[in-house]
């Protein structure tokens, strides 16, 4: 009995101990306190609420409604704890300038409707006090109240102005300003910064700036873009920010100082280019758009070339608006934005020989054929529907393009063969641009000027009789003259434009400068250079009046020398002409300086008010030659600016001779062409191509109807080879002369 009422004792003791015990170990370790001791305040309670937009505040309008962010809160932890709702409150007790609802955060800049009748609901509409100024607004939950997000009322914005640097200059590529605006009411008047709040940019083209949530703009690529800004949930233009942009391209060859390398074939050489703003800030990651001056031969690639065939070429770089450089077009000029930059030169030469391709028609003949000057074998002779009065080669060798009264025909140049007969037009073939994607194509029955793809469509028309065109190296633009002695250009950016022919009586050709930062026109009386640059007029910072790439912004140079035919060397350092003056032919060389910063580096177009960059005139020569005619049909520089050749119609003499001008001597070499056995004696030279190398002139003669090969030797080119494609006359018996040649290089077999 003992033993049970002392077991009975032990039992009930022992239990409610243990229970007291395990109890209070459970209810400490759910308690975590923020200060880890065993009081104060626990977590997952509300220590700090957080409100947007704690920066900027909210800008209205009198009686405008908006609303405050989501409020959000945290424990002494920075752990987000769950509320079920915020309690809104407004400085302004009197709710008169800025009143809040405050289950939602919902914002009046006035007061609030509050016991409306009709049982429209509290917080619906907002009433305008037409009171300006500032209150601030806040949430709290749990104890707790959040930071003061101000806000600001004032009257309604009509407009925002940008202030400050970036409206009146550049900012260098990397730098950053802050950008600040004034904001003026519906009447034009100022509003009070301190009632207007903070605005929000934005840039309307990418790349040129970025702007931060203050306002930090730094800028990126070069160019000029509009800047917008926002307040009031409503955006407005406020201004333009300018990148600095290009004034120097330059060129180099990595490891070397010179300008010029020799380069194998299928050898990549590298090319790096440095590009400095006006204040000497080195730009990077532009665009820059690399040009070869015979892409055939030796291409042009981003800061590299890779030659496919032995020739000569003259690389250059150019930052092209739109995409290097741009501007909307009421900025183009101001600063320098909006127009382009060229580099230097860097010239290429790829040794060895090459052998050719030619392609022979006539416009005496339905026929054409194709020589392989590997084998010297006559190819298949084709007969044209049509007489052809004109041919051109597509830069990459593809296709053929001869015009005819009828139609234009197009053949693959390497089947010999053709691919599309286009009734749609007729006319003559200028010239095709060195992208080989598009043709100048005049119909002087329609008097109507086409730009035909290579994909034989017309993308557009210009009413006019074309007689000359050529092509900037980038294809982007061409210059071109017409039967009424009007300068046109054609430009990707800028469409059409009609060049204020000033100067010239009666314009004959048209060639493009090396680099392509204009062109030269040939006249009767005098010889015209036209930059490419805009001609921009300014008030202050704002363009008054802008003629638009490329117009040519006035004439750039005025030389006088009258010509028939005009062309450009490939270095950049001459202009060289022909005309027939009493029966001779005469050569001009024009020694010229581009625009471009100097000899070694590239330069921009001048941001002064009207002003035009010149064509730097060096020297003005003419010389005679032996030859006899009666007209200049061309003149022709090798690729490597050695030589050049001119053609020209028959004339009375019957030992013609073919005018070679070599521009580093100053000196003119006459060759004799000469007689094929049991063949009529050549009468003259009407027109020729270089091979790629440069090493053949190929001269189509009248008089015998063959193609005489002028090769280089050791000192001087002379008749080496003649060579006979029989092209059968359109009229009577007999063969017509081969009057319309072109060549492209093949890899020798």
């Amino acid at each position: 009995m003992r033993r049970f009422v002392l077991l009975a004792f032990l039992v009930m003791f022992f239990i409610p101990v243990s229970v007291s015990i395990t109890g209070c170990s459970r209810n400490k370790s759910s308690a975590v306190y923020c200060n880890g001791g065993d009081s104060g305040m626990l977590t997952g309670q509300i220590t700090t609420i957080n409100l947007e937009p704690r920066l900027t505040g909210v800008s209205l309008s009198s009686g405008q409604m908006g609303s405050v962010g989501t409020a959000s809160a945290t424990d002494c932890k920075g752990n987000s704890v769950s509320v079920s709702n915020f309690t809104y409150a407004s400085s302004d007790t009197t709710h008169t300038l800025v009143d809040v609802n405050p289950a939602t955060g919902r914002l009046c800049a006035g007061s609030w409707n509050r016991n409306s009748a009709g049982g429209i609901a509290d917080y619906t509409y907002c009433n305008s006090t037409s009171l300006t100024g500032t209150a601030t607004v806040t949430a709290s939950a749990g104890g707790a109240t959040s930071n003061s997000v101000t806000v600001y009322v004032h009257p309604i914005i009509g407009s925002v102005a940008l202030t400050g640097a970036s409206q009146t200059d550049c900012v260098s590529q990397g730098k950053a300003i802050t950008l600040a605006a004034d904001a003026f009411d519906t009447s034009g008047n100022a509003i009070s910064s301190n009632i207007v709040g903070k605005f929000t940019f934005a840039a309307q083209t990418s790349g040129i700036v970025t702007i931060d949530e203050n306002g930090v703009a730094t800028a990126a690529q070069p160019g000029s873009t509009l800047i917008t800004a926002s307040i009031s949930n409503a955006t407005s233009t406020a201004g333009y920010f300018s990148t600095c942009p290009p004034t120097s391209i330059a060129l180099n060859i990595p490891g070397s100082s010179s300008k010029s390398v020799n380069v194998n074939p299928n050898t990549t050489q590298p090319i790096t280019a440095t590009v400095l703003d006006k204040n000497n800030t080195t730009l990077t990651n532009l665009t820059l758009t690399y040009v070869s001056t015979t892409p055939r031969t030796i291409p042009a690639a981003t800061g590299s070339v890779t030659p496919t065939f032995p020739g000569a070429a003259a690389i250059t770089a150019f930052c092209l608006p739109p995409t290097c450089n741009p501007s909307p077009t009421d900025r183009v000029g101001l600063f320098g934005n909006g127009k382009p930059v060229a580099s230097n030169n860097i010239s290429v030469t790829t040794t060895g020989l090459s052998s050719n391709y030619l392609y022979l028609a006539s416009t005496q003949s339905q026929y054409v054929t194709q020589i392989d000057m590997t084998t010297g074998n006559l190819g298949a002779t084709l007969r044209l529907p049509y007489v052809p009065n004109s041919m051109q080669l597509s830069t990459d060798g593809a296709a053929l393009y001869l015009g005819t009264s009828n139609e234009i025909i197009t053949l693959n140049a390497t089947s010999n063969a053709i691919t599309k007969e286009d009734t749609s037009i007729s006319g003559r073939v200028i010239s095709v641009s060195p992208d080989s994607g598009t043709v100048v194509i005049t119909d002087p029955s329609r008097k109507l000027i086409y730009l035909y793809t290579s994909a034989g469509v017309v993308a557009s028309t210009y009413g006019g009789v074309a007689t000359r065109a050529a092509w900037s190296t980038d294809s982007t633009t061409v210059y071109i003259t017409t039967a009424d002695n009007q300068l046109i250009t054609y430009s990707t950016p800028a469409g059409w434009h009609v060049i204020d022919n000033s100067g010239l009586t009666a314009v004959n050709d048209v060639a493009v400068t090396v680099p392509s930062v204009g062109a030269y026109f040939a006249g009767s009386t005098a010889t015209v250079g036209h930059t490419y640059c805009h001609k921009t007029t300014y008030s202050g910072t704002s363009v008054s009046s802008i003629e638009y790439f490329p117009i040519a912004g006035g004439t750039a140079s005025t030389v006088a020398a009258p010509l028939d035919r005009i062309a450009a060397t490939n270095d950049g350092a001459h202009i060289l002409g022909a005309r027939m003056l009493a029966g001779v032919p005469q050569i001009t060389d024009i020694g010229v300086s581009m625009p471009i910063g100097g000899s070694t580096q590239g330069g921009a177009c001048p941001t002064a008010s009207g002003a035009v960059p010149n064509f730097t005139q060096n020297s003005l020569n003419t010389y005679a030659t032996t030859a006899s005619g009666t007209a200049v049909t061309s003149i022709v520089p090798a690729s490597n600016s050695t030589v050049a050749f001119v053609t020209y119609s028959a004339g009375a003499t019957a030992s013609p001779v073919v005018p070679a001008y070599f521009p580093s001597t100053g000196t003119v070499s006459n060759i004799a062409l000469a007689t094929t056995s049991g063949k009529s004696a050549p009468t003259a030279p009407v027109s020729g191509v270089f091979s790629a190398d440069d090493a053949t002139f190929f001269v189509s003669t009248a008089g015998d109807n063959q193609v005489h090969l002028l090769t280089k030797g050791t000192t001087a080119y002379s008749d080496t080879r003649q060579l006979d494609p029989k092209l059968p006359a359109f009229s009577g018996s007999g063969y017509s002369v081969p009057d319309l040649i072109a060549a492209k290089p093949r890899t020798f077999q």
